[in-house]
């Protein structure tokens, strides 16, 4: 490799901005609330991102491939209200359920996959269905908001392990690392091949309708844990209580880096991006803006965090093509 080529630096990728954004915004939170550094604060404030977080990471599989899916509010609505109505009343409840409502969600996700990568239905309108069918199922689990979730799942989830590390962050490092190493196995480098160009990754030889329903699939596994987890923090059962997540899910997505149209990002943006819209609403709570606003931040946040990886993605195809350059010029002989 030539001196030029390893001087070339790659482009800031678009997850570092949401990275930067989430310190600044931060600080400017601990400025109006100093007791969010303490212990107790971070762990109020990753048990309020927790939720987003791994519903966002579930979501940013599929839009990897260049989907999209709406499912992720019904699935969490039924495991929700199962978590609410079954862990109290089962031997080891909590395992049980955990085991359950992750079973839910792959069974959904894997029939949205089926619908999208073998069907040919769009994404957006298969998932749809799906999660209007989701919702219903939830409202005949429970009519109204109510149940109880079992006290060792609300007291454990929700507190600390050896007195210092919250269970939530702790649940967020291990997605972070699983992540990592998923996305070097052969499934996960598949899907960013088909999101980046699925006519290429099939003449490359794989399988690109295995890779989106094994996408849907994982996708609606982190669902259900997300609606487990919102049975840790609420203690009770709503189906409806999911009905704000969907916009909420894609904001998070887009504000950690990845794009609609698939074949760029990562989970670690995603993660970063629902802590991102947590302080954001935690610091206009704390300097008093009223609720009502919270929607136009969240926007005006969504808009810069989509140009900035727009920008990135423009500067990383620039540079392609000046290395690649270079290594034609390297084959003509002076």
């Amino acid at each position: 490799m030539s001196q030029s080529t390893r001087g070339q630096r790659r482009p800031i990728p678009s997850s570092a901005f949401a990275a930067l954004l989430y310190g600044i915004m931060f600080a400017i939170y601990l400025l109006y609330s100093p007791s969010a550094i303490t212990l107790a604060g971070i762990t109020d404030l990753l048990n309020n991102t927790i939720v987003l977080a791994i519903a966002a990471a579930g979501l940013t599989l599929v839009i990897l491939t260049a989907e999209l899916d709406l499912s992720s509010v019904g699935v969490i609505a039924v495991t929700n209200v199962i978590v609410a109505t079954v862990s109290t009343k089962v031997p080891g409840g909590a395992f049980i359920t955990l085991i359950l409502v992750c079973l839910i969600g792959l069974l959904v996700g894997l029939i949205n996959g089926w619908l999208v990568a073998f069907l040919g239905l769009q994404s957006l309108a298969a998932t749809l269905g799906t999660m209007i069918a989701c919702q219903g199922v939830a409202l005949l689990i429970l009519e109204a908001p109510g149940g109880e979730v079992a006290a060792f799942i609300m007291n454990r989830l929700t507190d600390t392990v050896f007195g210092f590390m919250p269970v939530a962050g702790l649940i967020l490092l291990l997605a972070v690392a699983g992540w990592l190493l998923f996305r070097r196995t052969r499934l996960g480098i598949a899907i960013y091949a088909v999101g980046t160009d699925a006519l290429a990754a099939r003449l490359s030889g794989l399988n690109v309708k295995a890779t989106k329903w094994l996408a849907f699939g994982l996708a609606g596994m982190a669902y259900g844990l997300a609606g487990y987890m919102l049975g840790a923090q609420t203690g009770t059962g709503d189906p409806r209580i999911s009905n704000s997540f969907l916009l909420y899910v894609f904001a998070a997505v887009a504000i950690g880096g990845t794009p609609l149209g698939g074949g760029r990002g990562g989970v670690i943006g995603s993660v970063v991006g629902a802590g991102i819209l947590t302080v954001m609403q935690k610091l206009l709570f704390a300097v008093g803006v009223a609720e009502f606003y919270t929607n136009i931040f969240n926007g005006v946040i969504m808009i810069v965090a989509i140009l900035f990886g727009n920008l990135s993605a423009i500067l990383s195809l620039r540079q392609k093509a000046i290395m690649s350059q270079h290594r034609d010029g390297q084959l003509v002989p002076n």
